[in-house]
């Protein structure tokens, strides 16, 4: 009878990103190329100290006794292969999406078994082409140990998992100043001394996002609001509620820009402070916002102490 026994471990699941449609190009060259890719990927899980378990078309599961040694194994794996690619014309490269969760599995010989393999398949699939997505559990050991940047992305939908697992997508290339201990949501700072190639990684100080522009121009619309307002005053500043409106925009944009606070916690707290403006803004005696405030308070911390709560730590 096969031997089974439970046990901790880290799971590292990938597969490649639009297999089916490199399939149907070209059968030979694709194989040719997941071989060569897949025995690239198979070199530096042994190097990290993990191993590969299971190989199916093109996906493949690895486990590692190491967090942090799987999470380096990863960002290798994503950097080698974005070299392997790099000659290669865009419709041809085969980009592979890695997900990786710390969890409690079934082990049966030398196969494992359970929802933490399913959490890391879950993970995989929510990756993008050449990128990373980690669970809480494994976000809790690395943080501080792994040069990279992390963004939190949500409570994950995992079958038989209630309320999801939070994840977070891996930055390749970010290198952050730690903040304040206190933050929850806190980078890592780069505490890993081997060298993390970035030549084919946009970071995020290389690039304005959407978002960022958009601010630009709402701040340059409230410029030219006000101005209007004094070249043609009369005594009337009614510039306050356009002005009013598109700070609230702009703190919303920001929000979804940022990647250091609970987006959740901060969109409750702009929509209090907007509430709170109108209440002042057209004041007639009454601070009517007190109510709506108290329930944006409980609904706030509800959030933030689950979320502290779903970030159990191994």
């Amino acid at each position: 009878m096969p031997e089974t026994r439970r046990k901790l471990t880290t799971i590292f699941s990938a597969d490649v990103q639009d297999y089916t449609r490199l399939m149907r190009a070209d059968e030979e060259g694709t194989l040719d190329t997941l071989k060569r890719y897949r025995d690239a990927m198979t070199r530096l899980i042994e190097a990290h100290g993990g191993r590969v378990i299971n190989t199916w078309g093109d996906g493949l599961i690895a486990e590692f006794p190491s967090v942090v040694e799987a999470v380096r194994a990863a960002l290798d794996v994503q950097n080698e292969l974005a070299g392997y690619n790099a000659d290669r014309p865009d419709e041809t490269r085969m980009l592979f999406r890695i997900g990786i969760n710390l969890g409690d599995v079934i082990a049966e010989d030398d196969d494992i078994y359970g929802d933490g393999v399913n959490v890391a398949a879950r993970l995989q699939a929510s990756a993008s082409a050449g990128g990373i997505v980690i669970s809480n559990t494994v976000y809790d050991q690395v943080r501080n140990k792994v040069a990279v940047g992390f963004e939190f992305l949500g409570q994950l939908a995992v079958k038989n998992i209630e309320g999801g697992v939070p994840s977070y997508a891996v930055r390749i290339g970010e290198h952050r100043a730690p903040p304040a201990p206190q933050s929850f949501y806190e980078n890592s700072k780069a505490t890993h001394g081997e060298s993390v190639r970035t030549d084919s990684i946009e970071t995020s100080a290389d690039r304005v996002t959407p978002g960022r522009r958009s601010v630009g121009v709402l701040i340059t619309i409230a410029a030219g609001i006000t101005a209007v307002n004094l070249l043609t005053w009369n005594g009337v500043f009614w510039a306050q509620w356009p002005l009013f409106a598109l700070a609230v925009l702009s703190a919303f944009l920001w929000v979804r820009t940022t990647q250091r606070i609970d987006r959740t916690v901060a969109r409750l707290a702009i929509i209090g402070l907007a509430i709170t403006g109108i209440n002042l803004l057209s004041w007639h005696g009454t601070f009517w916002a007190a109510w709506p405030l108290l329930g944006i308070a409980v609904v706030g911390g509800i959030r933030w102490f689950t979320r502290q709560g779903g970030s159990v730590r191994s």
